[in-house]
């Protein structure tokens, strides 16, 4: 699995991902949301260099414009509810793409241990298609892994591109022993370490009381 880690090229990226940590601007809730859509902006941006093009004639007011274009769309993925600011900034670039989502949350079965349940999913078929998954988030791993079976309920893909904001190392490893050969990691940074209660450290909290607020 190929992992794309932007914090280690200086871009402005990097800047986006710095107002997402600072605790003194997350207390903007819509500066957060956006944020988190630029960093989909971004790195959706990144992930259609390695799409399939197409040459297209196109006619303007004067005349024929040749233009290479995306052959195909991909199916856009996310977990509920943190990856809904993440997952617009991907659907503001690829605007015809289908969406698919996931409903997944930790069931705890102590303070500190707990297990991913995926509730709900929705989704077009998949079969040979670019899966485009996304979570701010990768922590240890476990819940985008089972996002990506429950898919496999849809039919199988072709390539699957992983974004994330931020990823643990740990995580990323999990990911790589738990997802095929054919995935690539985007994550806008990598940290080094979780807590016993598996958050990301520094990371940059729980991103989804961040976009919308404390739940109980």
């Amino acid at each position: 699995m190929e992992v794309i880690n932007f914090s280690e090229s200086n871009t402005i990226l990097n800047s986006f991902i710095q107002e997402i940590r600072s605790k003194d601007v997350q207390v903007d809730r819509m500066r957060f949301r956006r944020n988190l859509e630029r960093v989909g902006e971004v790195i959706s941006y990144e992930i259609s260099k390695r799409f399939t093009y197409q040459e297209q004639h196109i006619k303007t007011p004067l005349g024929i414009a040749t233009q290479n274009i995306i052959s195909e769309q991909p199916v856009l993925a996310t977990i509920l509810r943190a990856g809904l600011p993440f997952h617009i900034g991907f659907l503001n670039y690829f605007d015809h793409a289908d969406n698919a989502f996931i409903s997944a949350y930790r069931k705890h079965t102590s303070q500190e241990d707990f297990e991913i349940e995926i509730e709900y999913l929705s989704s077009p078929k998949i079969d040979d298609r670019i899966l485009i998954l996304n979570d701010p988030m990768l922590a240890t791993g476990s819940s985008m892994v089972l996002g990506y079976k429950a898919m496999l309920s849809k039919g199988t893909p072709k390539h699957i591109h992983i974004a994330c904001v931020i990823a643990s190392r740990e995580g990323i490893e999990y990911t790589k022993r738990n997802m095929p050969p054919n995935t690539t990691l985007w994550a806008g940074a990598v940290d080094d370490e979780l807590t016993a209660q598996s958050y990301i450290v520094p990371g940059l909290g729980d991103a989804g009381d961040l976009a919308f607020g404390k739940k109980e």
